[in-house]
């Protein structure tokens, strides 16, 4: 049977494709991001709404659909963010989710967040979330913490929490968490050997270039700069892609290939999130917008999983 979905702050569309990829029908996805939207247009053809997701103040608007997906914006329970909670306006989205799933009522729903939410102010932001779910809105609640390279066979370390829940809570032990598979695929699987672009590449008028050619050695290997020194990434798998790609370059992973040393490209990036090979971003974007976008998104092998898990249930 074929389940339909709504994606709210959808990004440019890694939660969409994990779904679509599972057999779900996308029928409609918010996002408030411009640039993002841009690139979501330029990849999917279904209805998007660029706004403000405190604009939309009647989701029937939008349509009833049988599974609504959130990945609400992650800074205020970040590690790397100021740790303001639900005292941060951004904080604030999660209850614009939970009014979309209070007024839609769909069949099952899916959060995805950083990994530090659990424990964000001693557990307590977890608490009012778990209690708006279960009390608030009657849904079950099932969280879980997944790491990309032990679940999506994606050499990406990167790990964050989902929460599913369905409206008939008889279904909830029918759930399973998917559970880990083996990293089969390395690096080089998602690198483009034939990248030759100038711009990407570090050279010896370069003020770092002394202490990156220095520091890196291996082509098995991806580093990063960091700010101050170079890391190297001993388990062979990409670093933790993040939003701040594109502001500064501090964190793009770095690679030695034939020609030299440079930075990961914003297709390699979105490759390392699993995005299909037919994803591309709009000619025009800037590689700032680009790596900010591939930092924001999500892994797609994970949520496809997730996904058929819960088209699993829902069939059952």
């Amino acid at each position: 049977m074929s389940y339909s979905v709504g994606s709210l702050f959808a990004g440019i569309g890694g939660i969409c494709y994990g779904f679509k990829q599972a057999k779900f029908s996308l029928k409609w996805a918010n996002e408030y991001n411009s640039k993002a939207c841009e690139t979501y247009s330029h990849n999917f053809k279904h209805k998007l709404v660029c706004e403000d997701i405190h604009q939309l103040k009647n989701p029937h608007d939008l349509g009833y659909v049988d599974v609504i997906t959130s990945g609400f914006p992650c800074q205020a329970f970040s590690v790397a963010g100021y740790r303001k909670g639900f005292n941060d306006p951004r904080g604030n989205l999660f209850f614009e989710t939970a009014r979309f799933i209070d007024t839609l009522k769909p069949k099952a729903f899916l959060l995805e967040n950083v990994k530090n939410l659990k424990g964000h102010d001693g557990g307590n932001t977890f608490k009012v979330i778990q209690n708006v779910i279960e009390n608030d809105l009657g849904y079950s609640f099932i969280p879980f913490i997944l790491n990309s390279k032990d679940y999506g066979n994606i050499p990406q370390t990167r790990e964050r929490i989902y929460i599913v829940g369905f409206k008939d809570q008889d279904l909830t032990e029918k759930f399973q968490v998917p559970k880990k598979i083996k990293l089969t695929k390395s690096i080089h699987d998602f690198i483009d050997t034939d990248q030759k672009d100038d711009k990407y590449y570090y050279h010896s008028d370069h003020q770092y270039f002394p202490t990156l050619s220095k520091e890196i050695q291996s082509r098995d290997t991806l580093y990063q700069w960091r700010r101050i020194y170079v890391r190297e990434n001993k388990s062979n798998v990409c670093p933790t892609l993040t939003a701040n790609m594109g502001t500064g370059g501090h964190n793009v992973p770095i690679l030695k290939d034939q020609h030299g040393i440079r930075k990961l490209t914003p297709k390699e990036c979105v490759n390392f999130q699993g995005f299909p090979k037919g994803f591309k971003f709009p000619s025009e974007m800037a590689n700032s917008h680009c790596y900010k976008q591939a930092g924001n998104s999500v892994v797609v092998p994970v949520i496809k999983r997730i996904a058929t898990e819960i088209k699993n249930v829902l069939d059952n």
